[in-house]
């Protein structure tokens, strides 16, 4: 029996106001080891941002990130899963979205992220994806 998006993804995702820095969000992903956060208002679900947001909206775009916030970087167009979903079809919409993490949201609450690290570690942790995603963080 295929896996379902629940028994793979990582759970206890980091959830941030649009209002949050970017400074926030990158001690955020140190601290956890992620490449990623979510933005969140209250319990709406608003994006995503990854730690390449941050380089190529941030960064690239910007002298002073001391006023940037995550609405400013993040990607907009949310794609969801819900934990009870089959996992194979999450990837398939993963692929047909050319994105590399999606939101897990159970009852209009985000619960975890679903990401090709994880995916990998489940279909073949031996493959160069899986052991990478599964090496420790270089913190």
């Amino acid at each position: 029996m295929a896996p379902t998006v629940k028994e793979i993804m990582t759970r206890d995702p980091v959830t941030l106001a649009p209002t949050a820095t970017v400074r926030e969000a990158a001690r955020q992903m140190r601290e956890r080891d992620i490449g990623n956060v979510l933005v969140a208002d209250g319990n709406d679900l608003r994006g995503i941002v990854t730690d390449r947001d941050i380089v190529v909206r941030g960064l690239a775009e910007r002298d002073d990130l001391s006023d940037c916030h995550l609405s400013d970087v993040c990607s907009d167009r949310v794609v969801t899963a819900d934990p009870n979903e089959d996992a194979e079809e999450t990837i398939r919409r993963m692929r047909q979205n050319s994105i590399r993490r999606i939101a897990v949201v159970e009852q209009g609450k985000p619960v975890g992220v679903l990401s090709l690290g994880d995916a990998a570690m489940e279909k073949d942790p031996n493959s160069a994806l899986g052991e990478i995603s599964s090496a420790r963080g270089n913190q």
